[in-house]
């Protein structure tokens, strides 16, 4: 079946105001609109939009009929987001699949609500993610080495010394000798439980690298052009005017930063540190709400825990680049079993503008596009006005069409493959590839109630 899918954007501190209201053609509210979930999750499962005369979520479609509508008569392993990112979220990590488990006994065990503002563990399950850019986002991913940090803080020192500012600069090298050893896990592991402790040094690096980032020097003083690369120095006073005095700002220092341009990836396995800091991006990962936070917020913050799962390890490269899998038709396929996300991009050659709007540089289009439909499809129309045609038609051999316009959800059941022609562009997700029940018992139902992160 093709059904149509909406849900009500959340609204948190870090979201946009206008991305996705102007995304789903509706007037802004006001109220920063962070992201929008398409997908089983039970704290904000989709609503089914045209199909039922009572209003009724995929999750109910889901629990009335498993096997046709589910994944191994189960919910989706998977959840089709929109961000529409307005400033920085937390510095974050999810669990991987048995941390989940064991930290979501635990914290059963020990009667914590699940609704308890200092719980760390909403269900069993993992959460790796993969986010595409709409616009270009920016992001902090994942640990870079150690000698590219030490060097970025003497670009800082020196900005600071040739400013007037000795201490601040004295501030700066003690920072960056913190981060010498041959163990590169052991000192990232050592400088979070640093950056977050109690030692007075801690807000003396803050100050110091607050007046580099906001250019606050002494009068009569300009910083160097070297200071440190501008991309860089610009998150950093993001950061510093979004979290004052937050130790996250030290940890930061520490991460790729990441500038996607639209069509371009990253993934994050669980485990892995990151921070995305602004724009609109479509994002898949596991179906959880997992959020373990190192700061950059005023929400509970569990350091000692966020230590223990963290892959404090290299990561060596950020990105996904996606794989052409025909005219107009790319994926970006992990090795988690839990997803893939495909984007189709096609034209309609009697137009006059033969390409949809550049949405995503200059990607191929094609005039229609084919893909299977083996298990569920969430689809979201990023750009533009799209056809869905189930070839063969469904179960009863009735024809299946549906057009959706710019902003527009589908769901589509498992069956026969589907047919994709119009103008614009359109995101799917599904399964990854082999995917056999990989959730299976290990799965947990996540919390009711979703949370910021």
């Amino acid at each position: 079946m093709l059904i149509f899918i909406e849900n009500t954007p959340r609204v948190y501190a870090w979201g946009s105001t206008d991305a996705i209201p102007e995304l789903l053609g509706r007037a802004p509210t006001g109220e920063p609109q962070a992201e929008l979930w398409l997908g089983t999750h039970p704290a904000a499962p989709a609503q089914l939009a045209k199909a039922s005369a009572r209003p009724r979520t995929l999750l109910d479609l889901v629990a009335g009929d498993p096997e046709r509508y589910g994944v191994d008569g189960g919910p989706l392993p998977f959840l089709l987001k929109v961000l529409g990112i307005g400033a920085p979220l937390s510095l974050q990590v999810h669990p991987d699949r048995a941390q989940a488990a064991a930290g979501f006994a635990a914290e059963e065990a020990a009667g914590i609500p699940r609704d308890a503002p200092e719980r760390n563990y909403g269900d069993a399950n993992h959460k790796p993610e993969l986010l595409v850019a709409l616009s270009e986002v920016t992001a902090l991913s994942g640990f870079r080495p150690l000698p590219e940090v030490r060097e970025d803080l003497r670009r800082l020192a020196e900005a600071a010394r040739v400013s007037g500012d000795g201490a601040g600069a004295a501030e700066l090298v003690a920072v960056a000798a913190r981060l010498a050893g041959e163990d590169a896990e052991a000192v990232r592991r050592a400088f979070l439980d640093w950056a977050f402790g109690d030692d007075h040094a801690v807000g003396l690096a803050l100050a110091a690298l607050a007046r580099i980032a906001t250019g606050a020097e002494p009068a009569g003083a300009g910083p160097p052009e070297d200071a440190a690369p501008s991309d860089r120095l610009a998150a950093l006073a993001a950061l510093v005017a979004a979290h004052p005095g937050d130790p996250g700002i030290l940890v930061a220092l520490l991460l790729h930063h990441v500038r996607l341009a639209p069509g371009e990836a990253v993934f994050l396995r669980a485990r892995q540190l990151h921070a995305y800091l602004g724009g609109i991006a479509v994002e898949v990962m596991a179906s959880s709400d997992n959020v373990l936070r190192a700061g950059l917020t005023r929400k509970h913050v569990d350091i000692a825990e966020l230590c223990r799962i963290v892959d404090a390890g290299d990561l060596v490269e950020p990105r996904l680049p996606a794989e052409r899998l025909g005219p107009g038709l790319v994926a970006w396929r992990p090795d988690v079993p839990d997803f893939q996300l495909l984007r189709a991009r096609l034209c309609d050659p009697e137009r006059e503008d033969p390409a949809p709007r550049a949405a995503h540089g200059a990607a191929e289009a094609a005039a229609e596009v084919e893909l299977a439909a083996e298990h569920p499809v969430v689809l979201v129309v990023s750009e533009g006005r799209v056809r869905v045609e189930r070839v063969g038609g469904d179960a009863t051999g009735l024809a299946e069409v549906a057009t959706a316009r710019r902003g527009q959800s589908l769901y589509v059941s498992a069956g026969e493959p589907i047919r994709l022609s119009g103008h614009g562009d359109v995101f799917l997700a599904t399964v990854g590839d082999g995917y056999a029940g990989a959730s299976g018992d290990e799965y947990t139902e996540p919390r009711a109630e979703p949370r910021d992160p």
